[in-house]
């Protein structure tokens, strides 16, 4: 989510995104994001117990299965990217401070 931030407050307003980082189960969402981070959040925590009906919610939510394929790899990517920079130790630059925040702090007008 630090990473990824700034780009999800552009993309949405400051208050979404902070909702979003601090309880996504609270924010103001459609039953389509609802739907995918529901799936998104099993699938990241305990993959192996993912099966089909974890994605029925999407499909009963309106989602294609074209989407719901977008939705697992973008779901598993981020959660391989994050173990491999976990795993090598690395670390956020000091500017990262705020997950919400672009680099630098303040948000943009």
């Amino acid at each position: 989510m630090q990473h990824h931030g700034a780009a999800l407050r552009r993309l949405t307003d400051h208050e979404f995104a902070r909702s979003l980082a601090s309880n996504w189960r609270a924010a103001e969402l459609s039953p389509r994001g609802k739907a995918m981070l529901e799936y998104a959040e099993k699938l990241t925590l305990t993959p192996a117990a993912t099966t089909a009906a974890d994605i029925a919610p999407m499909r009963e939510a309106g989602l294609s299965d074209e989407a719901i394929l977008h939705a697992c790899e973008i779901t598993s990517y981020f959660n391989y990217i994050n173990r491999m920079a976990d795993g090598l130790g690395v670390t956020l630059e000091p500017d990262w401070s705020d997950p919400i925040l672009p680099i630098g702090g303040e948000p943009a007008g």
